[in-house]
């Protein structure tokens, strides 16, 4: 065991954990960023190639009034949701060989609100990303079903209010690619070899987007953090803004983005901080279920980042120690380093925080090795630009 993993093992005895248990979360928290290519990196950074064709689809949106305009792009759109639909003939060679579906089974996706609806690209340090934005959570489902399960329902958590779809195949994309090498798609592209040179690279055809719902943030009501209706609101869709552009940001930056604490730290310290200019730890510990601490409340979204396979319940218990004391931990250092410097901009926060494990951040030590990150860092910082939101709405309705 390296001196590193004998710390955090120390850590992990300190608030409770067993041999099994320690092993247990050596495994979930271990530190998975790559951070080796982030000194040659400026920010923000150039946007990827799939938002070139994402300003087309929002200019169609803007003329038709309604987010319905990206059936003919994203083609699961096309299809309702049903037990058994991926299975389908006609569904399996649309969506793996961007074959036109019949109108008798693709009848759509049966959208409550589609002209309620929005669809951005916003700016991150990441570059930017597509965002999807719905007025109900009926809508938020039925896309996530579609885009993510293969038009199959799935049971979805209440407190679940984001998706970030990543390598999605884009059939419009691959058309096009075929199209430029006077070839049509009347086969699978992927085994023609006049075509496989042009498709190695799947950034020419793979897609990553986010969809929001405009609902409470984690499921957490108004009168839990002490805000009127509309206010909270308005705040929950910027906090899970984001949060899912700070998980964008790691997978772009440092090849990961995972159902793990350590991400849903980083996160929610980004939502957080610019819903308020400054980081509450007694909020990210409510998102978590985990404000009334030692007790969890069930249906906190901590249940969510359990790992595969799911953390014992006395690891758990532990994870939950840990999270309550990092949250603290950060909001001290917050307090004393970040805030006097990331003006509501807090990518310095973010590559410091990408260095540690919630074990580091749990421990005594933390503040001061998030100052010393922080100050090792500050050579890696670069100014970002006022953010400018593109907004295509499908009628002048404001909803957050």
């Amino acid at each position: 065991m390296n001196e590193r993993t004998q710390f955090r093992a120390d850590v992990l005895a300190v608030y409770g954990a067993g041999r099994q248990e320690t092993e247990e979360l050596l495994r979930y928290n271990e530190n998975v960023f790559d951070r080796g290519q982030i000194s040659s990196m400026k920010f923000p950074l150039p946007d990827e190639p799939f938002i070139a064709s994402w300003e087309n689809y929002i200019q169609e949106i803007e003329r038709e009034g309604t987010i319905r305009a990206l059936e003919k792009y994203l083609i699961q759109l096309r299809f309702p949701v049903r037990a058994g639909m991926s299975k389908d003939p006609s569904y399996v060679a649309a969506t793996t060989l961007g074959a036109e579906p019949p109108a008798a089974v693709a009848t759509g996706l049966g959208l409550v609100a589609p002209d309620r609806c929005s669809v951005v690209l916003y700016p991150t340090p990441a570059g930017r990303i597509p965002i999807i934005i719905t007025a109900t959570r009926e809508d938020f489902v039925l896309l996530v079903w579609a885009l993510t399960r293969r038009n199959e329902p799935f049971p979805l958590p209440d407190s679940m209010g984001a998706c970030m779809v990543a390598g999605y195949r884009n059939w419009h994309r691959i058309r096009a690619i075929c199209a430029s090498a006077d070839s049509d798609v009347v086969f699978d592209p992927f085994t023609s070899p006049h075509l496989q040179a042009r498709l190695r690279d799947k950034s020419s055809y793979q897609d990553r987007f986010i969809i929001l719902r405009n609902g409470y943030y984690s499921g957490v009501s108004p009168a839990d953090v002490g805000l009127q209706e509309d206010k909270w609101r308005q705040l929950s869709i910027l906090i899970r803004r984001e949060h899912e552009c700070a998980h964008y940001f790691t997978r772009r930056v440092f090849g990961s983005m995972r159902n793990n604490l350590i991400d849903e730290i980083i996160a929610d310290y980004c939502g957080i901080v610019a819903a308020q200019g400054f980081f509450r730890s007694e909020w990210m510990l409510r998102f978590l279920g985990l404000e009334h601490f030692p007790a969890y409340r069930a249906g906190g979204r901590l249940e969510n980042y359990r790992g595969t396979p799911a953390l014992s319940p006395a690891a758990f218990q532990v994870l939950q120690r840990l999270v309550k004391q990092a949250a603290e931990n950060l909001e001290v250092a917050d307090r004393e380093i970040f805030s006097k410097n990331h003006r509501g901009e807090p990518l310095s926060a973010i590559l410091s925080l990408s260095l540690f494990t919630l074990e580091e951040l749990a421990s005594a030590r933390a503040v001061q090795s998030l100052q010393d990150a922080f100050l090792a860092g500050t050579t890696l910082r670069r100014p970002l630009p006022t953010p400018r939101v593109e907004v295509s709405r499908a009628h002048s309705r404001t909803d957050t």
